[in-house]
């Protein structure tokens, strides 16, 4: 240590500091949606007074807030202590096309910020603290928590309609058939591949809160169902497509297993599973699969998994990793066959 580069070293005690306040890079994203701040510049640029006039916010730290998020390229002050849209601050806003807000406010709301508190302990004792904090498992609290479990579904759409349409760009669907979406929240999916592939027909399975109020886009009458139930029991049979979006990293390996002999219980011999989720990669490089993978370890008792893994789980299902296909965001296709 005595002979290592000084500024190297000052370099490192900086980003050590920095990443232990990390926190408070989601804290400060809160605060700008919840107080509607993108909205507000929609139109133009505005001082932090005029801001928290119209959102009920202290001018000062409302101001102390969106300084520091200019820093991250989230907003621009100029020379008159005004604030800018940049791209990042755009995604904010609640009519944006891509919009991250319910996204924001999911993932900085006490269903994860609570139990990345209690990370450490998560790694203590190989299990995560959730139930510890809420009282339950985090599906059966969203059940009982109506408004967290709208939340819940309402922020994984939002996440989950910036990679619907390159998954179904991706990948060569048959042209005709059955395509099952097992545990499709909203079907954002499930629609994006139907839109593509005319020939198809889609069920949107999900438990029954979930699909009870469910409404289908009329340009897909006929060719779209809802089914409720539960996966670890079954899926609906007969499909010739199985999607897996965002699913197996949500639980263990013992009910991975479970969801995908479910799965393979309901194909046929010429069936397909698609598991559509982030696939770590070797090596130091950042990948946002290794973030991801803590949240599904603080919240989920989940994991996000090499290609290595993957195929090992598909193995103990009677199934057998075919191929995996890079989509243009940070999700793969990693096609099963029936082994």
């Amino acid at each position: 240590m005595s002979q290592a580069d000084p500024a190297a070293i000052g370099a490192a005690v900086r980003q050590v500091l920095g990443d232990s306040l990390g926190y408070l890079n989601a804290a400060a994203l809160r605060v700008a949606v919840r107080f509607d701040v993108a909205d507000q510049l929609s139109d133009g640029p505005k001082t932090p007074a005029e801001l928290a006039e119209h959102s009920g916010a202290n001018a000062e730290h409302l101001h102390r807030v969106l300084r520091y998020l200019a820093t991250r390229n989230v907003f621009r002050e100029d020379e008159t202590g005004a604030f800018h849209l940049t791209t990042a601050s755009s995604l904010l806003r609640s009519d944006s096309p891509i919009s991250m807000r319910q996204v924001i406010m999911l993932l900085t709301d006490d269903v994860y910020w609570r139990p990345a508190g209690k990370l450490d302990d998560t790694v203590a004792n190989g299990t995560t603290a959730f139930p510890d904090i809420f009282g339950k498992p985090l599906f059966e609290y969203l059940v009982d928590d109506e408004e967290r479990g709208k939340l819940f579904h309402t922020g994984l759409d939002s996440l989950s309609s910036t990679e619907h349409g390159g998954v179904a760009a991706k990948y060569d669907f048959p042209e005709t058939g059955t395509v099952v979406d097992v545990a499709g929240g909203l079907g954002g999916l499930l629609h994006a591949v139907l839109t593509r592939n005319p020939g198809l027909h889609g069920i949107l399975f999900d438990q029954e809160s979930v699909v009870r109020d469910h409404q289908t886009d009329p340009a897909l009458d006929g060719r779209w169902e809802t089914m409720p139930g539960d996966f670890f029991a079954s899926v609906p049979a007969g499909g010739d497509i199985y999607l897996l979006k965002r699913i197996l990293h949500d639980w263990n390996d013992a009910d991975s297993v479970r969801i995908l002999r479910s799965c393979r219980a309901a194909m046929s011999d010429n069936g397909r599973v698609l598991i559509i989720d982030t696939v770590i990669p070797p090596g130091n490089d950042p990948h946002p699969s290794k973030l991801s993978d803590l949240a599904m370890m603080i919240v989920f008792d989940g994991k996000e998994r090499t290609e290595d893994e993957l195929a090992e789980l598909l193995a103990a299902a009677d199934l057998k990793l075919n191929r995996v296909i890079p989509t243009s965001g940070s999700l793969s296709i990693v096609e099963a066959i029936v082994s």
